[in-house]
């Protein structure tokens, strides 16, 4: 099943999370749930980064919270916000 996971930063996180950013993706690359897609959300600027957004893969909701949790994002407390939900994914326009 897919999920999506939306992560709004903390006011002032962009620093941060530019100092966890290797780790992060490091993190991603470790195969624990397949992402489907990630990337940061921005500010209306379209340069500064203010969240992240994943679509994940992966047959229980506890197996996303449980790799959430262990986002180097999450545990250097960047994120304010976290919200996970299924995901029935109808369109897919990419070629």
């Amino acid at each position: 099943m897919r999920f999506v996971v939306h992560c709004l930063d903390k006011p002032g996180a962009t620093s941060l999370r530019l100092r966890h950013y290797d780790e992060h993706k490091a993190h991603l690359a470790t195969g624990a749930v397949a992402t489907v897609i990630s990337g940061p959300l921005l500010a209306d600027d379209g340069e500064t980064m203010i969240g992240s957004l994943f679509i994940f893969e992966a047959e229980t909701r506890q197996e996303i919270e449980t790799f959430n949790r262990a986002d180097p994002f999450n545990r250097a407390g960047i994120w304010a916000s976290v919200s996970i939900h299924p995901f029935l994914m109808r369109v897919d326009n990419r070629a």
